[in-house]
């Protein structure tokens, strides 16, 4: 029986494992890098590619040129690698991320392993976890969050096999490192929820072993080596920038305008959280009956410490969620699993799931009317579908409604992910890739390109290798005078004084103005 137990185990986390790697890799490339963070990211790492052998561009990342103070390289680095291996391109750049938080799927079946001591809830945990749309879209794109989540997890799942054997604290240190040298300061708070976790779960006697002293030292070097060398490098201007202005202004004020009220990531979970969001009061519930478990412990003190610390910080930024999510998909895995073993049922939750359901034929007859892309009316169909199966299994209260849940939400998702509008941010401004290449076929690389829109697109400058500034018209004038390139909407084409200028190309409503005396 004990054979057969561990063996069903390796089935389950080598399912897991194929499930959420082709959910995370399926037509990664299919979609331009986004602003802020991909643009920034993808830079950084071409950069550190590009950087001659024995630079040390590796140790002082540069963005355009300038030291790049904000975050650590640890992903920016294996960005550059996969570059010098498989050449660049959007599917190099989100490679490393996405397979980084692809593992979380796995290891958040392991740590509720641990924590409920069952297969059948930690499983269920692990589901709603690979099927939540915030975690895969994020998990997908060249950003830090998701691969923090999967250290945290592995940070966890250390912590919690220490119990029995103390060897495994060798990893919480490690992980604590990888998570510093990922996204930095938020080590400090990721450590505070698992030093709580660790007080409420009485496993003290840990702070006494050696293996965890040690694997804090072995993990820890590395990190507060390279702060040390950016000190060393940099002077007070590091820590000004990295520590103040990025770190813990952000505490305090709005940083480049992202601000909300303190109910912000409550709406951004009522945004993105459905269908999951419907279990979830149960799922509380069950953990505060259980708060005296490991499960029910480490949900309720992640939670809680972590919604109120992002949420009374100034800034907000949809991201920041992102580390809340498992601790979520604990609780409703543990709610799925009292539904399936005790037939507990909720007629509420037919008519919500029926909602759903008239939503998906909502978007169906939308993308019919209007994008007229196939996948994604395919995708609402499936919605609707689902979801009214799921609905009318739960009006008869058939338990199976769980595993037609999964699968719907595991098929919509792949069907989003399969069009090009899983990065829906990039409609919110111009198609960058077009104008790149007019920039590319008429300016040197590294080159200043003044343009007339808003705001700055590191995404732009990725593609087009350039530096595109964003300016007033008086000073875009200016620049011309002093022979720089201009990239002009049309209006302000037309309104500014451009006399014997010299048209080199339009792309996307912007026209590309040769330098003064060319």
């Amino acid at each position: 029986m004990e054979v057969n137990h561990h063996i069903r185990e390796k089935e389950w986390l080598s399912t897991l494992l194929m499930a959420s790697l082709v959910l995370w890799l399926m037509f990664l490339g299919n979609s331009a890098l986004r602003d802020w963070d991909e643009g920034t990211v993808a830079q950084v790492a071409r950069e550190i590619w590009r950087a001659p052998v024995g630079s040390m561009g590796w140790l002082y990342p540069t963005l355009g040129g300038e030291p790049y103070y904000n975050k650590p390289p640890l992903i920016h680095l294996l960005i550059a690698w996969t570059y010098s291996l498989l050449g660049v391109s959007e599917w190099t750049t989100r490679l490393p991320s996405a397979v980084l938080t692809a593992l979380g799927v796995p290891l958040l079946y392991l740590v509720g392993r641990v924590v409920f001591n069952q297969s059948l809830p930690a499983l269920l945990a692990a589901l709603v976890y690979l099927t939540m749309l915030p975690v895969v879209r994020h998990g997908r794109l060249a950003m830090l969050d998701g691969t923090v989540i999967t250290f945290f997890l592995l940070l966890l799942f250390c912590l919690l096999k220490a119990r029995q054997n103390q060897r495994y604290a060798l990893g919480v240190g490690i992980c604590l490192g990888l998570i510093t040298l990922t996204k930095g300061m938020i080590v400090v708070l990721l450590a505070g929820i698992a030093c709580l976790f660790l007080l409420a779960n009485r496993q003290l006697a840990l702070l006494r072993s050696p293996y965890l002293w040690v694997g804090i030292f072995l993990g820890n070097t590395p990190a507060i080596a390279w702060y040390a060398a950016q000190w060393q490098y940099y002077g007070s201007s590091f820590l000004q920038i990295n520590f103040q202005a990025q770190t813990f202004s952000r505490l305090v004020q709005p940083v480049e305008g992202h601000s909300g009220p303190p109910w912000y990531y409550l709406i951004e979970l009522l945004k993105y959280g459905f269908p999951w969001l419907i279990f979830l009061p149960g799922g509380f519930y069950l953990a505060w009956k259980k708060r005296d478990t490991s499960w029910g412990c480490l949900v309720l003190i992640g939670t809680i410490v972590y919604l109120l610390t992002i949420s009374v910080m100034r800034t907000k930024l949809p991201w920041y969620i992102m580390p809340v999510y498992p601790f979520l998909a604990l609780a409703i895995g543990a709610k799925l699993s009292e539904i399936w073993q005790h037939q507990h049922f909720n007629r509420q939750w037919a008519v919500l799931f029926a909602v759903i359901a008239i939503a998906g034929l909502g978007g169906c007859v939308y993308f019919a009317s209007t994008r007229q892309e196939p996948v994604l009316i395919a995708m609402s169909m499936v919605l609707a579908i689902s979801m009214g199966i799921v609905a009318w299994l739960i009006q008869q209260r058939d338990r199976y409604f769980i595993p037609v849940l999964f699968s719907g939400m595991y098929l919509v998702l792949a069907l989003l992910m399969s069009s090009h509008s899983w990065v829906w941010e990039l409609n919110e401004a111009f198609a960058v890739k077009p104008v790149a290449e007019l920039i590319r076929s008429h300016v040197s690389p590294g080159t200043k390109v003044y343009t007339s829109f808003s705001y700055g697109r590191p995404s732009l400058d990725f593609y087009c290798d350039c530096k595109v500034i964003s300016a007033s018209l008086p000073v875009l004038q200016q620049m011309w005078q002093s022979n720089s390139y201009l990239l002009l909407d049309q209006p302000s084409l037309k309104t500014i004084n451009l006399t014997a200028s010299k048209v080199l190309g339009t792309a996307e409503d912007f026209t590309l103005i040769a330098p003064h005396d060319r």
